[in-house]
């Protein structure tokens, strides 16, 4: 599964759910632990699936630092894929974790954690909180990774559906990513979840 950017900065699809953030089973067959709107929340929920299942665990603070510098890297990676050159795709990568994690210390609101399997191994990792814009309750999954060797499992898609409930309980309304077109997989995992196409960008080459 590969990660999904920046609202300003994505080469391809911009989805956003909103529906889908209503439609989370019930305790008996979902959650072991359920973040809740109005009340105090645990730091990590637990999505039950059968047979794994899957943790969000808040980044530690001293690990923040190295997972900065891989979402860099791995979002200057995607950039080049889609045509930039290298200097431009580290550039544009630099600037915008410098927005987002100034200081080196996320933005208010934002949240990075852990993926992590019922075996207490971290698998990947997501980052969400508020988006750009001047709504309060519209968030935005930033980043989400699933490790390479760890991926066809569904630990992404679980990871998707804590987030949406972790941001439903902070008062999200609507919560939207931006996929990349050279990751068909990714998109169709985001339409399978309720997301929807708001906007396409394009690009022809032209030699």
């Amino acid at each position: 599964m590969a990660t999904v950017r920046n609202p300003a900065f994505a080469s391809a699809a911009t989805t956003r759910v909103t529906a889908a953030t209503d439609a989370m089973p019930s305790d008996s067959g979902g959650l072991s632990q359920r973040l809740g709107g109005g009340r105090a929340v645990s730091t990590s929920a637990v999505w039950k699936a059968d047979p794994m299942s899957v943790t969000l665990r808040h980044l530690d603070a001293q690990l923040l630092p190295a997972w900065l510098e891989r979402s860099r890297a791995e979002y200057a990676k995607d950039l080049v894929a889609t045509g930039q050159s290298p200097e431009d795709a580290h550039r544009q990568a630099r600037e915008s974790m410098a927005r987002s994690f100034p200081s080196g210390t996320p933005s208010p609101g934002h949240a990075v954690f852990d993926v992590v399997d019922d075996a207490g191994e971290t698998v990947g990792y997501l980052w969400i909180g508020p988006d750009t814009s001047d709504d309060a309750g519209a968030w935005w999954i930033w980043d989400i990774a699933i490790d390479a060797d760890k991926q066809g499992r569904g630990f992404g898609r679980m990871a998707m559906v804590l987030g949406e409930e972790y941001a439903r309980a902070r008062g999200a309304h609507t919560l939207g990513l931006s996929v990349f077109g050279f990751n068909p997989g990714a998109r169709g995992l985001y339409e399978s979840l309720g997301y929807e196409t708001t906007s396409v960008k394009m690009r022809k080459r032209l030699g």
